[in-house]
């Protein structure tokens, strides 16, 4: 894998002593995708936590409920929803990541919160099954859900009819491109536009950022083929692009509204990325990429001690006001 202008492979200074903090506070842990599930969700929460500090303040953070859909085949799913000051109409529907199977809606608040002020819309956090004991489909068909309930927005969902765009982090990501996929083979409505933070595409673990950063930092290509594992549930899902979306035709992602790609330059997923940029270049499309320097996979939890997830997110919104027109 060859490296563009600033991306050596190497975290940056402020990185390195991000981790080093987080090593102090919190020591040694043991890795979470090793544990049972329950026990592994505990560790992401109480390793996020200290991500959730100071969180901006928004014109209104509540909660709502949204009925399960029987034919659809989606439970009942809980959802936060972030308004900050002076939003405008529309919204962003918010996939937090966590492999399939870890975080929640409040792991990733502050993210979301500064996305949120960022873009100036609502941002949408829908709590989704996760795996292993709901593999996939499940949080698929959870989070298609919650965006078609955006569609029809009412004051009930807490975001006015507007302008929508998806997005997600890691297989947030995913889960977010492989909803459009589901919604355009179906025929029905899509957003208009997705903002994509380091996300898995494919299950494939030979690509060149897989073979150099197998070891980390951070996130491990073992971490990634448990997580893998987790969310196939014992099923062949490597053809299927609702699972693996850079299996997805020509024609499917040519007609994919315009996506703002970004990905980290230390990380086993960032061929996933580069990828996906590969095939819509190779389609004609001209979606935006940004690979960004000195930092690995999950960077934007840190918003609070890091300078580049505040960069990356600011770019990020200044992304979705030209995807909804505002800019």
């Amino acid at each position: 894998m060859s490296d563009g202008p600033g991306l050596t492979g190497v975290l940056s200074p402020e990185t390195v002593a991000l981790v080093e903090r987080t090593l102090a506070e919190l020591g040694p842990l043991p890795d979470p995708t090793t544990l049972p599930p329950a026990e592994g969700r505990a560790q992401s929460l109480l390793a996020n936590a200290r991500c959730n500090v100071d969180l901006p303040p928004m014109h209104r953070a509540s909660e709502i409920w949204l009925d399960e859909d029987a034919e659809l085949g989606a439970a009942r799913c809980r959802v936060r929803v972030l308004v900050p000051p002076d939003a405008g109409v529309g919204a962003i529907l918010f996939v937090h990541g966590g492999g399939f199977a870890f975080c929640s809606p409040e792991t990733h608040e502050r993210c979301a919160r500064v996305l949120a002020i960022e873009s100036g819309l609502p941002v949408v956090l829908p709590d989704y099954r996760l795996a292993p004991e709901h593999p996939f489909p499940a949080g698929l068909k959870d989070v298609i859900s919650v965006l078609r309930s955006i569609f029809d927005a009412t004051e009930s969902v807490g975001v006015s009819r507007g302008p929508l765009l998806v997005s997600g982090d890691s297989a947030g990501a995913n889960l977010a491109l492989a909803a459009m996929l589901h919604e355009q083979a179906a025929g029905r409505g899509l957003p208009d536009g997705a903002l994509l933070f380091y996300g898995n595409y494919a299950r494939s673990f030979e690509t060149p950022s897989y073979i150099r950063f197998s070891e980390g930092p951070g996130l491990t290509r073992g971490k990634m083929q448990r997580y893998w594992s987790f969310y196939a549930g014992g099923q062949e899902i490597e053809a299927d692009p609702l699972a693996c979306p850079l299996v997805a035709g020509d024609a499917e992602l040519a007609a994919l509204p315009p996506l703002h790609l970004m990905a980290a330059a230390v990380d086993p997923l960032l061929s996933d990325t580069l990828m996906l940029s590969d095939r819509l270049k190779a389609l004609g499309r001209d979606d935006e990429l940004s690979i960004v320097p000195g930092v690995m996979h999950g960077f934007l939890q840190n918003t609070y001690e890091l300078s580049a997830a505040r960069e990356a997110l600011a770019a990020a919104g200044r992304a979705a006001r030209r995807l909804t027109g505002r800019s």
